[in-house]
């Protein structure tokens, strides 16, 4: 009538924690020992404390009790961890802060009560655990279902692997349903737990990230992340399961682990769900029958969690050759490579593209060898590098193209779109074919959660429908309302359509129609919006404020009159900074990036550049400086855009004294 575990009757959480600890940790010895304590504690019951047993012995694993609701659940007692606050995609650190004691059971305890909250105080029943497949993923993965299982979650949902993209993850809270589908279950996710560190570095000294997506796939809004962040500097204790078994993630679909007797993990299929919402925005069949007709494509899944998910769609789905496919083989350190599909990061697609680091044309090699597409990943799948045979597109292009030729879309052509949006430093090359197609345009903040709000105004506000929808981020992000996330693959889907439909002429013979010709056929009729990206990344803290404090009092703040120009061709207009009002739910969002205007001599043409530090690394701070500016005389648009942007980065530069202030001749990265 007791257990090795803890005693069956009402007793103190010391001396219930105690027992739980002395058990299982003390070699050959645990189970003398915890019969000590157990029997102190039975010498304090009440006569009639034992009128029921609760369980029996068992040898499962050596001498300990049977499984229980009771004898199962542990609470351990913990104290703050400072520095929990999410950014606009979670909570990242290095790894090994991760690794410390408590840090991830804090977190997640801290995740789950504030989940229950916005869920009215009831428990929620169902959950999706998935990560990118990075460094400490399995482990994490065990940790948090332990504390899932501990807190009463009933139902645990890990992909086989242990591996999900970001937007799949989404599909799944989106699509299932009650009656399942498969033999990996039934029920509706209220929620997912996403451990990723996006496109940053990856394995031992780098980095490890989580994030929550509510119940309709979107990542969690500022409410929630304020809530939990709060709730961190709170937290006394946390539950979680002692000695549970481990998981085997790699078990077949379907294997349930039953951690306590109501609550289980089940391994899922990962891809279904998210197959099922690219098969409701593609036409399949008809991108099978042109990846037979001369098409081909080289995709860079840059060794992380979108990968196999690219193989199962272009390869399994569409029939294209294995070749088509580079570093789709998910590594925790993502072969030691930074997971970002930039110009500097994605450098061996680049180079076998055609291209220069920066983005040009390399005249050396020839563009009728090379693939028609090329496209890349991030390490969690929601990003995209876009770029044809020696010809890059930009994401803030890639996004406009895309919503101009909507119609070659299944998903969009039988009804058009209701809006589309872009982050703020993104360039205005969609708001211009917005205008024109008079499609309602957004600029809200970077973050998708932003984006989230828009697409769900009617599901969760009973507000305007603003699907089918599109939107983007100029750091490589594109995606629809079929998930409530960037989505890589997508938009690589997407431009198959986009070239299928631009090929519906072609007679067999004939040379296909490529990516510059749509893309420059776009910039004469609607202009070119010369656009790139400085990066300037692990800046000391202080220096990175002190640069962002110039601007706001010389220029936001200071009289734009009295700024004298260093360039008679570049002259400065003025300087705001940006906020934004919500249109769905009202909620106002402030200090979202610092806007110099500019005006270029003797056209008159717009320019700007934007200013922001960035929250998505988790050492040091990274100033992001965009640059803008349009062209309309044609002659001109086959410059790349870092030549044509210099002079404009020059002076922006000067202005905001970047080199003086924190010592950095040059930007670490330039996209």
């Amino acid at each position: 009538v007791f257990s090795t575990r803890s005693a069956w009757f009402p007793c103190s959480k010391s001396v219930a924690a105690s027992v739980t600890i002395k058990s299982f940790r003390e070699g050959s010895m645990k189970f003398s020992v915890a019969v000590v304590l157990a029997a102190a504690a039975l010498a304090a019951a009440p006569a009639d404390a034992f009128a029921r047993p609760f369980g029996v012995f068992s040898t499962r694993s050596g001498l300990k009790m049977s499984a229980t609701t009771t004898d199962e659940v542990v609470v351990i007692p913990t104290t703050p961890i400072e520095g929990m606050r999410p950014g606009t995609s979670g909570l990242r650190k290095k790894v090994e802060v991760w690794q410390e004691k408590h840090y991830v059971e804090n977190f997640i305890q801290s995740l789950i009560d504030t989940a229950v909250d916005s869920n009215g105080g009831k428990m929620l029943d169902t959950i999706v655990v998935a990560g990118d497949g990075r460094y400490y993923n399995d482990e994490a993965i065990q940790t948090i279902s332990n504390i899932c299982a501990a807190n009463g979650i009933a139902n645990i949902w890990i992909p086989q692997g242990g591996i999900m993209s970001t937007p799949a993850v989404s599909a799944v809270i989106r699509r299932r349903t009650e009656s399942g589908g498969g033999e990996d279950g039934e029920g509706i996710a209220q929620g997912g737990i996403v451990l990723t560190a996006s496109h940053n570095p990856g394995g031992p000294g780098e980095d490890f990230g989580i994030k929550y997506n509510e119940g309709l796939g979107q990542p969690a809004d500022e409410k929630f992340t304020d809530t939990l962040y709060q709730k961190t500097l709170e937290i006394a204790s946390y539950k979680t399961v002692a000695d549970s078994p481990d998981i085997d993630l790699n078990a077949p679909v379907g294997t349930k682990y039953q951690l306590t007797p109501t609550s289980a993990v089940t391994i899922i299929d990962p891809f279904q769900n998210y197959l099922d919402a690219l098969k409701s925005c593609f036409d399949f069949d008809q991108l099978r029958k042109f990846g037979s007709s001369g098409f081909s494509i080289l995709f860079d899944g840059m060794h992380g969690a979108g990968g196999q998910f690219a193989k199962r769609v272009l390869v399994e789905e569409l029939g294209l050759p294995e070749s088509s496919l580079m570093r789709c083989n998910p590594l925790p350190d993502f072969g030691k490579c930074h997971p970002d599909p930039n110009l500097t990061y994605a450098s061996e697609l680049v180079k076998k593209m055609g291209l220069k680091s920066d983005g040009s044309a390399d005249a050396s090699t020839d563009a009728s060898t090379l693939p028609m597409l090329g496209a890349a990943n991030d390490g969690d799948g929601d990003r995209n590098l876009i770029a044809g045979a020696g010809f890059f597109v930009t994401p803030s292009d890639s996004m406009a193209l895309i919503c101009d030729n909507y119609e070659a879309i299944p998903q969009f052509a039988a009804t058009g779109l209701n809006g589309v949006a872009r982050s703020m430093p993104s360039s205005a090359a969609l708001d211009v074919v917005a205008e024109a197609r008079n499609i309602p345009c957004f600029v809200t903040p970077t973050g998708w959660k932003f984006f989230g709000n828009l697409m769900s105004s009617k599901e969760s506000f009973d507000g305007k429908d603003y699907t089918p929808f599109i939107c983007g981020e100029e750091s490589f992000g594109t995606g629809s309302d079929h998930v409530r996330e960037k989505d890589g693959l997508w938009a690589v889907l997407a431009w198959m359509s986009i070239l299928s439909k631009a090929n519906e002429g072609v007679s067999e013979g004939e040379a296909l129609v490529g990516v510059k010709e749509i893309v420059t056929k776009h910039w004469a009729k609607y202009g070119r919006h010369f656009y790139c990206r400085y990066d300037y990344e692990g800046v000391d803290s202080d220096a990175a404020n002190q640069v962002m404090d110039i601007i706001r009092d010389n220029l936001v703040n200071g009289d734009a009159s009295s700024v004298e120009s260093g360039d008679a061709d570049i002259k400065f207009v003025d300087a705001v900074e940006f906020g934004y009002t919500d249109p769905v739910d009202g909620s106002e969002t402030s200090k979202q990036g610092l806007i110099l205007n500019f005006e270029l001599g003797p056209s008159g043409d717009p320019a700007r550049v934007v200013f922001r530090l960035s929250g998505t690394g988790s050492a040091g701070a990274t100033i992001r400086m965009y640059l803008e500016q349009y062209e309309n005389d044609t002659s001109k648009h086959g410059i790349s855009a870092p030549v044509a942007l210099k002079d404009l980065a020059d002076e922006a530069l000067r202005l905001v004294q970047m080199e003086k202030t924190t010592g950095r001749e040059a930007p670490t990265v330039i996209t």
